[in-house]
């Protein structure tokens, strides 16, 4: 009778960008300034369509959802990664790793879903341009929350059949954050 390897892995390693440590100051001072600036126009745009009452279109509620979108979608790589850069720590527990992955795909899903809808937005905009009613509010609302469920139900069955894998002991991801391919090339057979 063969036996099999249980052992449960704590975590996984993030190689990074890269190794030499005088990089790593402009490393973490470049990914800050950009996430910052990400944060910031993101919010000034959620802002300016919340505040003004003239923005109260299709457009602009797909626009300040996709906004609130790139946000969440950037919060889940980019301050993991600057906190391992800052402490030149390379770790990241299997739990966050997995909980990374999904939000991840959850995000880049539902952005993907949106930029669709707001291009089908345009294009009733083009081609029937007296014609209001096609793009309502409710159906606004309706798009932007199916691609809510849509997205939850797609990502958490990855992680699911994700978490069927194994992994070695000390796993090493060439990369700064967790995502699907990545994990697929370094799982054992």
């Amino acid at each position: 009778m063969e036996e099999d390897n249980h052992t449960v892995i704590s975590q996984f390693l993030l190689l990074g960008l890269s190794e030499d440590r005088d990089l790593q100051p402009i490393l973490f001072g470049l990914f800050l300034s950009m996430y910052l600036v990400t944060v910031l126009g993101n919010l000034l745009i959620i802002l300016a369509v919340s505040s003004e009452s003239h923005l109260y279109t299709p457009m602009y509620f797909f626009l300040a959802n996709l906004s609130f979108v790139d946000i969440s979608f950037t919060s889940t790589m980019v301050p993991k990664m600057l906190v391992n850069i800052h402490s030149q720590s390379k770790g990241i527990s299997y739990i966050d790793c997995f909980t990374q992955v999904y939000f991840f795909m959850f995000f880049a899903g539902i952005d993907d879903f949106l930029l669709t809808v707001m291009a089908f937005d345009r294009f009733v905009a083009i081609c029937h341009p007296l014609n209001t009613v096609i793009i309502n509010p409710q159906l606004c609302v309706l798009l932007v929350l199916m691609s809510w469920i849509i997205m939850f139900w797609f990502s958490l069955i990855h992680v699911v059949l994700l978490k069927q894998l194994t992994f070695s002991i000390v796993t090493e991801i060439p990369h700064f954050f967790c995502e699907v391919a990545q994990l697929y090339k370094v799982f054992q057979l």
